[in-house]
């Protein structure tokens, strides 16, 4: 059985940083508001001249150099972010340019917070299909460039940032002890714009918009949704919460990942937590979590990682990784 394996993970993150302090003298906040509400203590803000495509190129130079491998044995990109350079072309096509490759396919994908776990689905079905033999799976986003400034309860939350994955099309045995990618599951429910959306865009307004999202609506159906996905990967592949060594959740509040991991019975040790320093990165969030986690050792060979996210639309969706 064909799997996509990772050979190498990376991330990338803009110079400037806001920390709570920083954001009280913008808007009417306090540190000890945000920290109780979200777990956020500083997130990193893009300069002019940082794109979205910027972001995604560092990260996935530094992917690429954690695989040891070139450039032009990629021939598949899958990009996913909610805040693209351009309307089109697609980000992934300005990542590919700036890579110095010109075969294969580069493309989008638009899912919100879930991107990263959409754009990884989609790279392990061309990989697991023969269409391709090595992916990059990138989620990057420059989300302060949608966001009311002015608005207290959204702008505290987002940042920007970029991580990648290297996969590569392997021979596994179809067991769990595989390396690679064992299991996703994807899942959308169109029916809840108005909890989280923004405000605009070519054909609706003819403008960029601003965020804007219910809180608490958001909050009871991420635990709820997120808890099923899992539980359903954990019953597809055949294991417990106890089988994972790190649960690497959508890093978009601290409230709502310690409700999911005590819901599936995961144990806090085992849970990977960034969003206190990069606050919520949207589709850069988990692949940014996997790097930091992978570069300063908790994740090892071996491991079994389990990631989910849930995002506006509503999408959400898991996937399980031998790493």
């Amino acid at each position: 059985m064909r799997r996509s394996v990772v050979l190498g993970a990376g991330h990338f993150l803009p110079e400037k940083c806001l920390t709570n302090a920083d954001m009280a003298l913008i808007v009417d906040t306090t540190d000890e508001w945000i920290v109780e509400r979200t777990g956020i203590r500083q997130r990193h803000i893009a300069s002019e001249g940082e794109t979205t495509s910027m972001l995604a190129t560092r990260a996935a130079q530094a992917a690429l150099a954690d695989a040891g491998i070139d450039a032009n044995s990629i021939d598949l990109i899958v990009l996913a972010t909610a805040t693209p350079d351009h309307t089109f072309p697609s980000t992934a096509t300005q990542v590919q340019a700036a890579l110095g490759i010109t075969g294969g396919a580069a493309f989008d994908v638009h899912a919100v917070c879930s991107g990263f776990v959409y754009a990884l689905t989609t790279a392990d079905n061309f990989l697991k299909a023969g269409s391709a033999q090595r992916a990059l799976v990138i989620g990057a986003e420059t989300f302060s460039r949608i966001l009311d400034w002015t608005d207290r309860t959204t702008c505290v939350l987002f940042g920007d940032g970029a991580g990648a994955v290297v996969l590569e099309a392997q021979d596994g045995q179809g067991t769990n002890a595989d390396s690679g990618v064992l299991c996703t599951h994807l899942r959308s429910d169109g029916r809840h714009l108005d909890k989280l959306y923004v405000d605009g865009g070519p054909s609706a307004t003819k403008t960029t918009g601003h965020l804007r999202m219910e809180g608490k609506e958001v909050f009871r159906h991420a635990v709820t949704n997120l808890a099923e996905t899992v539980e359903e990967a954990f019953k597809r592949a055949g294991i417990t919460a106890a089988d994972v060594q790190w649960f690497v959740p959508h890093q978009a509040n601290r409230r709502i990942i310690d409700a999911t991991a005590k819901k599936l019975g995961i144990d806090p040790a085992h849970v990977v937590i960034t969003v206190d320093q990069h606050g919520n990165t949207s589709a850069a969030s988990i692949p940014l979590a996997l790097s930091v986690a992978w570069h300063d050792g908790r994740i090892r060979k071996g491991d079994l990682v389990l990631i989910e996210a849930m995002g506006g639309g509503f999408t959400w969706g898991s996937a399980l990784i031998r790493w």
